[in-house]
């Protein structure tokens, strides 16, 4: 029989992660080409097509794309197409389009803009009240609202801006009866010095929708009716639901949308939408250089990665339902499997939540019993390759992870949680394989488990 290693990671491919990997070796007959990636909502591999793009960017348009010649001009004229097929795959302008290293990038730009927003709103209070000599330090810090189940890169950010005293928040807690942050609450948090709401589109973990189109509808209204205080801008993080489901910026309302190419089949590079950036909607760099993207984001571009960029939200923008459709059909069909294979009392979904939607790939569950903790079951499948949740959450060691618990899953249920998200290449073969798996593992520790007591 051959030795054999598949990895489970919390994000990532298994093989590029080692600090966030648990690892399992076993004797099989399977060779690494037999394992199965289902966690998609961590990352997803590069389309062939997506490649093809970036490795003929590299090879003709290499020139800096200021430069008038002809390597410059092809890079120039790739960063505008790409520009416009991310906004098309949006909603969006080309214009409202500024090209990021990630998703992190992007949300950090969000909330270092929302703090300057308040203090150059609280400048030009003074400057109209003709005050001269102005104690900054007795002012009332901006206040940003966000909810309990967001992704590190909101998270981390707001925690440190609280903790340097430059902000407060306001982290609402979702209902535990939908998985959602309700827009009652956000409406009831907002204060006068409000001049953030950030809350994500698609949950990473459970994959439920949050009520982006509401929470904006009001708060604009809120905006119209208030004189004298900063206007409330509006961010959400739309990196899981890109490439799953229709995002249209008109639709929903914001004044800022993250997206992330790796989750959508592209490069991991990517873009912050801006309703009219530096206009409706105000930018303010992080960074100060040579004046690339109109100086809201200096620094040359990368242009066969942004090429890569564009090719991936084309894609998007011409088949989005094909996987849609594919995605969720694939997912029910796990979702049955799982309840054939293990019955409705061995299984609870964390990922259904009354009354709410979900993204079309994402199956959260837990097979209850003692000794089946999700890392455990993981490390005795032989084929599957899944995670227990996300990456930003990988330093916790076997704690289950917050954002079940957040949503109301009881701890002993969350901790044996596995997070399946499958992808448009994601086959019913598959899912029969991964059932086969996660069936061997349960026995095997239940085996185990009995001949210790025995």
């Amino acid at each position: 029989m051959e030795k054999n290693t598949c990895s489970t990671t919390t994000d990532g491919p298994p093989a590029t992660q080692s600090n966030q990997r648990v690892t399992a070796t076993v004797e099989r007959n399977y060779s690494a080409s037999d394992c199965i990636y289902m966690d998609y909502n961590a990352t997803t591999p590069v389309d062939t097509e997506v490649i093809q793009t970036v490795t003929e960017a590299m090879q003709e348009a290499w020139g800096n794309p200021s430069s008038s010649y002809t390597p410059g001009r092809k890079a120039k004229e790739l960063i505008d197409w790409s520009r416009e097929n991310v906004a098309q795959m949006v909603g969006g302008r080309s214009e409202d389009i500024i090209f990021t290293s990630g998703g992190t990038e992007a949300n950090n730009l969000v909330f270092h803009t929302a703090v300057k927003y308040y203090w150059d709103h609280q400048r030009q209070l003074a400057q109209n009240s003709g005050s001269k000599e102005i104690d900054w330090t007795a002012k009332p810090l901006p206040h940003i609202i966000t909810s309990n189940v967001e992704h590190d890169s909101v998270q981390l950010v707001i925690d440190n801006l609280t903790l340097e005293e430059k902000a407060k928040a306001t982290v609402l807690p979702v209902s535990k009866v939908t998985g959602c942050i309700e827009a009652d609450d956000v409406m009831a948090a907002v204060r006068p010095t409000t001049c953030l709401v950030s809350v994500m589109l698609a949950n990473n973990e459970t994959g439920v929708l949050m009520p982006i189109a509401e929470i904006c509808r009001r708060v604009k209204a809120l905006n119209q009716q208030s004189t004298g205080t900063p206007r409330i801008l509006l961010h959400t993080d739309a990196a899981q639901a890109v490439g799953k489901l229709r995002v249209d910026v008109q639709d929903l309302g914001v004044d800022y949308l993250t997206i992330v190419g790796h989750k959508f089949y592209g490069p991991r590079i990517g873009a912050l939408y801006v309703r009219g950036p530096g206009t409706s909607s105000p930018v303010y760099p992080m960074f100060f250089g040579g004046g690339q993207e109109r100086k809201f984001r200096p620094g040359t571009e990368n242009t066969p990665m942004i090429a890569g960029l564009g090719k991936a939200a084309e894609l998007v923008v011409r088949k989005l339902e094909v996987y849609a459709s594919h995605m969720q059909e694939v997912r029910d069909y796990l979702e049955e499997k799982l309840l054939t294979a293990f019955g409705k009392n061995r299984l609870h979904f964390n990922s259904h939540f009354k009354g709410s939607d979900r993204l079309p790939n994402t199956c959260n569950m837990s097979i209850l019993g003692p000794n089946l903790q999700g890392r455990k079951v993981l490390l005795h499948c032989r084929r599957l390759l899944a995670s227990v949740g996300a990456a930003c959450h990988s330093d916790k060691g076997s704690r289950p992870s917050h954002i079940l618990l957040n949503s109301g899953i009881p701890y002993e249920v969350a901790e044996n949680a596995l997070r399946l998200s499958v992808g448009r290449t994601t086959s019913k073969k598959d899912v029969d394989a991964i059932i086969e798996d996660l069936k061997q593992a349960v026995n095997e520790i239940e085996e185990c488990a009995a001949q210790v007591l025995q």
